[in-house]
């Protein structure tokens, strides 16, 4: 993964556990169940978009990118029916 996307990623993980950190404060603040619930859903909506970010650059870059010199350096190589059920599982657990 190139730098640039990577620090991307982190920039929005990074914003992502300050959510995570506001909603503890709103616990112990005893704020209104409902903000609560709220941030929680924002915490998630975050969450699945950094997922499908990341599916994206799995695509890119160890499927499409297999065996090229786009691929990414922790990738194993892989026939190509052991791809899609490498993806298979990545979705599979992603969507759950």
């Amino acid at each position: 993964m190139k730098a640039a996307k990577r620090q991307k990623l982190q920039a929005r993980l990074k914003r992502i556990a300050g959510q995570v950190a506001g909603v503890q404060r709103m616990l112990e603040e005893d704020r209104y169940c409902v903000d609560v619930l709220n941030q929680i859903s924002a915490v998630r909506s975050a969450l699945d978009a950094l997922g499908v970010e990341l599916l994206g650059q799995h695509l890119e870059s160890c499927v499409l990118g297999h065996e090229t010199e786009s691929a990414h350096a922790s990738a194993r190589p892989m026939k190509p029916q052991e791809l899609v059920e490498e993806l298979q599982t990545a979705l599979s657990r992603f969507l759950k």
